[in-house]
């Protein structure tokens, strides 16, 4: 069964139950177990040792960093709501932002603006927006697909950003005559799916319409029910909060977790590696760092800093602080869980062969369609990061193939990179099992699969579009015009989508 097509089986099955019974925790599980009698052999002793000891053992020791993350970031989310702060952000962004309309694109705005991680673009965004959202009947199921849309999208285009370094790690050891950085960089201009996922989410908003399953959930907003998890604190509000309990966490919590990145990647001298290469020099540390290090470093200085100056401010006891660290980590736990559930699908999908069955097939296809490979790479990056739930995984497994593929001094090699990258993000922001697509849930504290059955009518949307601008750009070779197409065929795409839509309204009146 290795490097066949049966290593793709465990995540598939995962995903389809997850669909139908609408339940993650039983659906990723029953695919772990698939995967770990494919790996043994229906070894049932040895399955069970595959399942605890490659499986779910190993995902909690590599992702340490990020619950260790998870748990700092949810204390400081309870921190601030205790205090008030997200109540008091609530009150004035109902004052100052009139509409949805407004509410919507503050959250794409912030989302863009918080470049630097995935990881915490989705949990910040949605501490932060979620009072405003709530306050105009915005369902959580939009505002995590606002989060999500505008996380690793974002990040793939955001130079200094965790995801830059890792692609720029990847095609460091390339020979392809330019660093990493500015191969990346290069590659900005052709990621489509990034560029035209922003298109249609302003077109999205300025429109005001919705498709798919998003409709009956914005329907159900506006009559009060936002779809959101349960939180008995929600109603409690702290008289003495106020905007700057919200703002002023936030900011803090950006600026250190920013030194701790590159704390870690060596800016300040020895990084975690023991090297001296990057001391002084910003963007080399951040492609260096490790964020799975630097970010719970970051957190933890951010909330001594919080807790200290809410107990000053006297807005907070230092009991009453106290108390929002067994919350935050309960916040967190469904997040935790999911994700190594996931991480564990992602390993026996590993053990089984996937990347060698999709980097043959890839092999295989680059005869006779050179121009169209673009395309192609982009669709097979989608259904790998799909399949397996990891962008990082994806172009680490592409990019010396579209190297192999491509002459380094081609436009074909910079367009082939940027498929790569963009299909890695598109599979990531589709699958159920994607750590990212998990946060923008935890981040809108909505239930993992409604957030996802909503958000694959969009996602899929845009995919389409960026298929065809790949086509298109594979025999033009010129940034400028393929965007300008795949913009103009993205308003266009929502336009017939609207009419649709109104047509099947007005039949079913």
């Amino acid at each position: 069964m290795y490097g066949t097509f049966w290593a793709l089986i465990p995540p598939v099955v995962a995903i389809i139950l997850a669909l139908i019974t609408k339940e993650a925790y039983s659906s990723l599980f029953v695919g772990i177990i698939i995967g770990a009698l494919f790996v043994t052999g229906f070894n049932p002793i040895a399955t069970i040792d595959a399942i605890i000891n490659d499986g779910l053992i190993t995902a909690i020791m590599d992702n340490a960093g990020i619950f260790l993350f998870l748990i700092l970031l949810g204390i400081i989310v309870a921190l601030i709501n205790s205090a008030g702060g997200s109540a008091a952000f609530g009150k004035w962004a109902e004052k100052n932002i009139k509409t949805k309309v407004g509410a919507q694109l503050a959250t794409f705005v912030l989302g863009v603006l918080i470049f630097v991680d995935d990881y915490f673009n989705c949990l910040t965004v949605g501490s932060v927006m979620r009072p405003i959202t709530d306050s105009k009947k915005i369902s959580r199921a939009k505002l995590s697909y606002l989060i999500d849309a505008t996380a690793a999208p974002i990040c793939m285009i955001a130079p200094i950003s965790s995801w830059a370094a890792a692609v720029a790690s990847v095609a460091s050891d390339m020979n392809t005559g330019i660093n990493g950085i500015q191969l990346f960089c290069k590659a900005i201009f052709f990621n489509y799916y990034s560029l035209l996922t922003f298109v249609f989410i302003i077109g999205l908003i300025i429109m005001k319409f919705d498709f798919g399953p998003m409709v009956k959930f914005e329907k159900a907003a506006e009559k009060g029910d936002l779809g959101g998890l349960p939180n008995k604190d929600e109603n409690k509000v702290n008289p003495r909060g106020k905007v700057i309990d919200l703002i002023l966490p936030v900011v803090v919590l950006i600026i250190t977790c920013i030194i701790g990145m590159i704390y870690i990647g060596g800016f300040f001298g020895t990084d975690l590696w023991g090297g001296t290469d990057c001391k002084g020099n910003f963007i080399d540390a951040f492609a260096n760092t490790d964020s799975t290090v630097g970010l719970p470093w970051g957190a933890l200085i951010a909330l001594v800093i919080i807790i200290a100056y809410l107990v000053i401010r006297r807005v907070l006891s230092f009991k009453d602080a106290m108390a929002c660290l067994p919350k935050g980590f309960s916040a967190m736990v469904p997040a935790m869980l999911i994700l190594t559930l996931a991480v564990s699908l992602k390993s026996m999908t590993s053990a089984l062969g996937a990347a060698e069955f999709v980097r043959d097939l890839m092999e295989g296809a680059a005869g006779g369609l050179y121009s169209f490979l673009p395309a192609v790479i982009f669709v097979v990056a989608c259904l790998l990061a799909f399949a397996t739930g990891t962008s990082w995984g994806t172009f680490g497994i592409l990019i010396p193939i579209v190297t192999a593929i491509f002459p380094a001094e081609s436009t074909l090699f910079i367009i082939g990179i940027s498929a790569c990258c963009a299909g890695a993000v598109c599979g990531d922001h589709c699958s159920p099992i994607s750590d990212t697509t998990i946060m923008a849930s935890a981040g809108a504290q909505i239930e993992h699969v409604n957030h996802v059955s909503t958000q694959l009518p969009y996602a899929i949307s845009v995919a389409a579009v960026s298929f065809v601008t790949y086509i298109f750009a594979g025999f033009v070779q010129n940034a400028p015009i393929s965007i300008a197409v795949g913009a103009v065929l993205t308003v266009g795409m929502l336009f017939v989508l609207k009419a649709v839509f109104a047509r099947g309204k007005a039949e079913q009146k």
